[in-house]
């Protein structure tokens, strides 16, 4: 399934039926009188929070989503039937955006929840309505109120506890492979990661969600490279995990790379908590794990840990580091697993 996290929508909502001028007329009756009925109500547009989806791939296909006109009414009093809702199924995480681009209508971020896009129209009232003590035969109905046409977007931003951070070829994918199922692609070349991947890694008996986005070059925020298009993935992390190419010349210069960007792609993504891991260890001397080490620790001004995917070292550390980090409610406490006597005949 390809990813996709950005999609332009076109709804409208339905329109409601019109009224009806109808007098009752049959033999043997008399004083018939109106007896015109109401039109049906028009469909609305909702969308809903659904599990088991992470992309909004859906949306590429499918564009318009049109809810049903109401029935318009008829005589003998018969009210015209509603216009079918519609229900756009987004995935967890997805933002609703007005046409242009910066209002949010809306944010839903647990499954479930539903909002409202656009009401359908007002059934027109009958001349049965109409009818008076001084206007008994009224000739007039109103028409169905029409529905709301309108333009969206919809933005996905993955729900995750953990965010990884650094330049391509930092080691993030490997990361999240050696700490989970998941299985990204991982080779030996730049942006070998083309859109976010997600796993689930469990440190002393607690789960948390990990997010691997696509890595970040200088000039990111002008649209260098894949830009900063999926940053947005880890603005819902409550801990980011910069991950520093050990291998790399200048570790302090590639660290102030990624939060020069940070800080121009803007928010409060600059402020979140981070910890600071040299990565790729395994493939350096001592001397040189101190001295890249040390320089790393004097341009973030705070602690930096020392790890390798490839070769596992560290990586329990830094779990645990970023399970402190995370507050009691992102946590998923394992359940525990109750021992069953063998069975005996």
């Amino acid at each position: 399934m390809k990813f996709l996290d950005l999609a332009k929508v076109y709804i409208r909502s339905g329109s409601g039926g019109g009224g009806c001028v109808s007098f009752r007329r049959e033999k043997f009756v008399e004083h018939g009188g109106p007896d015109g009925g109401d039109g049906g109500r028009g469909g609305d547009v909702w969308a809903v929070a659904v599990d088991g989806l992470n992309t909004l791939i859906d949306f590429r296909y499918q564009q318009h989503f049109f809810a049903k006109n109401g029935i318009p009414g008829m005589g003998r009093q018969r009210t015209g039937a509603d216009g079918d809702d519609i229900v756009l199924r987004v995935p967890a995480g997805t933002e609703i955006l007005d046409e242009d681009e910066e209002t949010v209508i809306a944010d839903l971020t647990e499954v479930g929840q539903r909002v409202l896009l656009a009401q359908g129209g007002n059934g027109g009232w009958g001349n049965l309505r109409f009818k008076t003590a001084t206007n008994q035969a009224p000739r007039r109905a109103n028409p169905g109120q029409e529905g709301v046409e309108r333009t969206i977007w919809l933005r996905l931003k993955l729900i995750a506890d953990v965010g990884l951070l650094g330049l391509p070829n930092a080691g993030k994918s490997t990361f999240l492979a050696a700490t989970s199922n998941a299985r990204p692609k991982i080779a030996d070349y730049p942006f070998t990661t083309l859109h976010p991947n997600l796993g689930v890694v469990g440190v002393d008996n607690a789960e948390f969600v990990i997010a691997d986005i696509p890595g970040l070059i200088e000039g990111a925020h002008e649209g260098r490279g894949l830009g900063d298009m999926f940053l947005g993935h880890v603005e819902r992390c409550a801990v980011l995990l910069h991950l520093v190419d050990g291998t790399a010349e200048d570790v302090a210069a590639d660290y102030d790379v990624i939060i020069g960007e940070l800080e121009a792609y803007g928010g409060e993504l600059a402020e979140k908590p981070r910890i600071t891991a040299l990565n790729k260890i395994d493939a350096l001397s001592d001397d040189e794990i101190a001295e890249k080490a040390a320089a790393l620790r004097e341009a973030s001004g705070g602690e930096v840990m020392l790890i390798s995917g490839v070769a596992r070292t560290g990586v329990t550390e830094a779990l645990r580091a970023l399970r402190a980090r995370l507050g009691a409610g992102r946590l998923r406490m394992r359940a525990g697993r109750e021992e069953v006597a063998p069975w005996r005949p």
